[in-house]
């Protein structure tokens, strides 16, 4: 399905995620949660550890599907595909990058950042390229041979955020991607995110940092997997069917 402009690349409808819990209890870890982010947008996911924020990255990024709602990514609704087309989304469409880098140790910078082009079946020459075009536009083309060890945590993460740019995706999901960095190298992972938004960049980042979440130009907070635009979630908005 083509998308006009005016349309959002992420639209979530009544999404709802349901866990069993013990017995016949049941989890809501999301509870019709609707949302829409447009093309450009710098949103911060906010909320305490329980709130939803971690099963709504999860849905985001197709790692996981609701139990009902819909999810339309660039106007095509992802919310019921197979494994295989989900993998195939996280492949071409979202970046992600997260608190822990999830990068190789024995391998390279370059060869992490080429990793994803690898899976999409690019030539060697090619992912060369845009795997050196990355790294340099994060900073590191400096680093292109250095294997994580003798990377610095900042620099670490500006590999991962180098991976998940390199195939120019729809949306970069970030999963506290500060929560590892000493105050410094916060800074400049910050900073990068904010030159990756001016430049257009679609950026959706989860924290539980109010200082992390205020740099983003929306923030969307969670609470017993209920969402409140610009504002945290206040106990009268909570039903009492919220059970996260």
């Amino acid at each position: 399905m083509s998308t006009s402009s005016s349309d959002p690349v992420i639209r979530l409808s009544g999404i709802t995620k349901v866990y069993a819990g013990e017995g016949d209890a049941e989890v809501h870890a999301l509870s019709g949660i609707s949302l829409d982010i447009h093309a450009g947008e710098y949103v911060a996911l906010m909320g305490p550890s329980g709130s939803g924020k971690s099963t709504l990255m999860h849905i985001l990024g197709c790692l996981d599907q609701p139990t009902e709602g819909r999810y339309l990514l660039g106007g095509d609704d992802v919310s019921q595909l197979g494994e295989d087309q989900l993998a195939r989304i996280r492949n071409e469409r979202i970046g992600f990058v997260f608190q822990s880098f999830n990068l190789l140790a024995r391998t390279s910078a370059q060869k992490n950042v080429e990793l994803p082009l690898a899976y999409r079946g690019l030539g060697l020459r090619e992912r060369s390229t845009l795997a050196r075009t990355a790294l340099e536009r994060v900073g590191l083309g400096d680093r292109l041979s250095h294997k994580p060890s003798e990377l610095s945590g900042g620099q670490k993460q500006r590999v991962a955020i180098a991976r998940a740019l390199v195939q120019d995706p729809a949306v970069l999901l970030a999963d506290e991607p500060t929560g590892n960095l000493d105050s410094r190298s916060t800074r400049e992972i910050l900073k990068l995110f904010e030159e990756l938004h001016r430049e257009g960049r679609t950026i959706v980042l989860v924290t539980h940092e109010e200082e992390v979440g205020a740099r983003a130009s929306r923030t969307i907070w969670l609470r017993d997997g209920l969402v409140s635009d610009g504002r945290p979630v206040l106990d009268d908005d909570v039903p009492e069917v919220a059970s996260v």
